[in-house]
Parts: structure tokens; C-alpha cells; sequence
């Protein structure tokens, strides 16, 4: 056992980390400091890469990352655990367990809420119904209409986490089906304009539930050549959303974007590429009802 303590650290994912703090914060209210753990495109890949691999020898698997965010939990107070979609799909195991394992495995991890990628559909979506059944955690989707398919109230607009005297508000923009899932597999399900519903939502939270930051769980893809919706333009023509978490593009970010909304603050976008090789951190100090804007205080990235 303690070899294989021993191996799993020392091939334990890689890290991207950073941190930020708002610029000004309300003076009688004591900070709280929040760790921000996020996946994107895990693909069903349950074990690590063989180590004969070329580029990712002996990296991912739910084991490495499990082992991970233990550790980081037993460190930090307040952590959350979230996922940005495309969980399914990508190894023999989706193609045996149809989607159970990954849930069953995220269930054991306690993910904290996950958004919908395109790839969640890929057995149709009665399948994708039933696999819900098993989560004990949220599917988060501001943008898909699902009040007329089988998916009915098994996915919330929003989701609020309260850590310490801090409320986050969670969103999830799912990409646009056509084009990319056979309409037979989504049927009734209605792609709402995101860039729309993510402010539409973020204020929301921000005014009406009072949450001190809202995180955008995207599976848009994090920027694109034509005028394709992505994170950078969710981000571009915000508001009231302080981060986006992305997936869909398997980007690989040296180190988390910043970009300015339209009133000039910053929000962070991060993608950490896919089949989790990497787990994202985000480390952030937080004051209830904080006024500023978003500011990295560093970024490393350990492998």
C-alpha cells in the first residue's frame, strides 16, 4: 500500500495553478480563502496514459486526480471541485458502462456541480437521462431549454455554494448541438444564446441571491478564428461573471487569460486542456460583498 501511495504521488497529475483578490473589499468583513479545483474533457479516461505514450507517458486517471484532491482538501478549508463538460466518451469503458463509471467516480470524488458537453449526448438523451439518476452532484445548464425532453428538471439554471460567509454562484453554458450531435440523440432540447443567458443569469445571482462571485462552467471552447461563441467573447461582453472555467477545445493554457468585460474588470478564463492529464487550481481571498475586479497574483503549472 505504501508503494502505491508512493507512485501515485510521484506520478500525481499536473497542477495549474493561480490565485487572485478582488482590489477593494468591504472593511468589516473578514476574507475567506477558496481553493478552485476544475476538470474539463476527461473523455472516459478512467486509468493514466501507458507509459509508453509520447507525450503523456504514465499521466490522468481518476486515481492520480482522487489522490490529489485529498491532499489539497486536507490543506485548504474551503475547496470546490467542478467539471466543464465532455466527461463521456473517449475509451472502451463509455463504450461497456455507458457513463455510469465516470459518475459513479465523480460521486466518489464529490465534484461540487458539472455543465453538459456535446459529448454527454453521444448515447442519446433518454440514455443520458438515466445516467443523471446516479449523480450526487449537479449538472448546471443556463443555456439549454430541457423542459420538453426527458431531461426535465434534472439539471438546475444555477447553483449557489455558500463557503464560510462567501456565496458563489455556478452557471453552465453548453455549446450550440447542431452540427455537432445527430438531432435524434437531443430531440427537444433548445440551445439558448449564451452570451445572452450567462449575463442574463450572473445578474441574477449577483443582485437578486446576493452571491459575492459568479464562476461560468463552459463547454463553448475557449476562443475561435471566425465568430464562433467562446469564453473569450462570453467574457468580452459580460458583466457580472468573475470567471470562466472552459472546456470543448482541449486547450492547453500555460497560465489562465484574463479579459476585460464591458465595463473593464477583469474575469479569468482557464482551460486545462483534456483526458485530465491536468486538474486546474484556482486560489482565490474573498470578502462578502466585495467590490473590485479580478486580479492574478501568480500562475505555475506543476507536471
Amino acid at each position: 500500500m505504501q508503494n502505491r501511495r508512493a507512485f501515485i504521488k510521484k506520478c500525481a497529475l499536473g497542477l495549474s495553478a493561480v490565485g487572485f483578490s478582488p482590489l477593494l473589499t468591504a472593511c468589516d468583513n473578514e476574507s475567506v480563502k477558496i481553493t478552485i479545483l476544475h476538470t474539463n474533457d476527461v473523455h472516459s479516461r478512467i486509468d493514466p496514459f501507458p507509459s509508453s505514450h509520447s507525450r503523456w507517458p504514465g499521466q490522468g486517471g481518476f486515481a492520480r486526480r482522487a489522490w490529489l484532491v485529498d491532499q489539497i482538501r486536507s490543506e485548504q478549508e474551503h475547496v470546490l471541485l467542478l467539471d466543464c463538460g465532455d466527461i463521456f466518451q473517449g475509451t472502451p469503458y463509455f463504450n461497456i458502462y455507458k457513463g455510469r463509471l465516470e459518475i459513479e467516480l465523480m460521486n466518489k470524488m464529490a465534484y461540487d456541480a458539472a455543465t453538459l458537453g456535446n459529448h454527454e449526448f453521444d448515447n442519446g438523451i433518454e440514455a443520458l437521462a438515466e445516467q443523471f439518476k446516479h449523480a450526487n452532484f449537479p449538472f448546471v445548464c443556463s443555456n439549454y431549454d430541457l423542459s420538453q425532453t426527458v431531461l426535465h428538471n434534472q439539471t438546475l439554471p444555477y447553483k449557489i455554494i455558500e463557503k464560510g460567509s462567501v456565496k458563489i454562484g455556478i452557471i453552465g453554458l453548453g455549446i450550440e448541438l447542431n452540427g455537432l450531435v445527430n438531432p435524434q440523440y437531443f430531440k427537444e432540447a433548445k440551445v439558448l444564446d449564451p452570451i445572452k443567458m450567462a449575463n442574463q443569469t450572473a445578474d441574477l445571482l449577483k443582485q437578486d441571491k446576493a452571491c459575492d462571485m459568479v464562476i461560468a462552467l463552459s463547454h463553448l471552447g475557449y476562443k475561435y478564428k471566425n465568430d464562433r461563441v467562446s469564453d473569450v467573447e462570453v467574457a468580452r461582453n459580460s458583466s457580472e461573471i468573475d470567471m470562466i472555467l472552459g472546456g470543448h477545445t482541449h486547450t492547453f493554457l500555460d497560465k489562465p487569460d484574463v479579459i476585460k468585460n464591458k465595463e473593464g474588470k477583469n474575469v479569468i478564463v482557464n482551460q486545462v486542456g483534456w483526458a485530465g492529464v491536468y486538474l486546474g487550481r484556482i486560489d482565490i481571498e474573498l470578502s462578502k460583498n466585495y467590490q473590485g475586479e479580478v486580479t492574478i497574483l501568480n500562475s505555475t503549472k506543476h507536471v
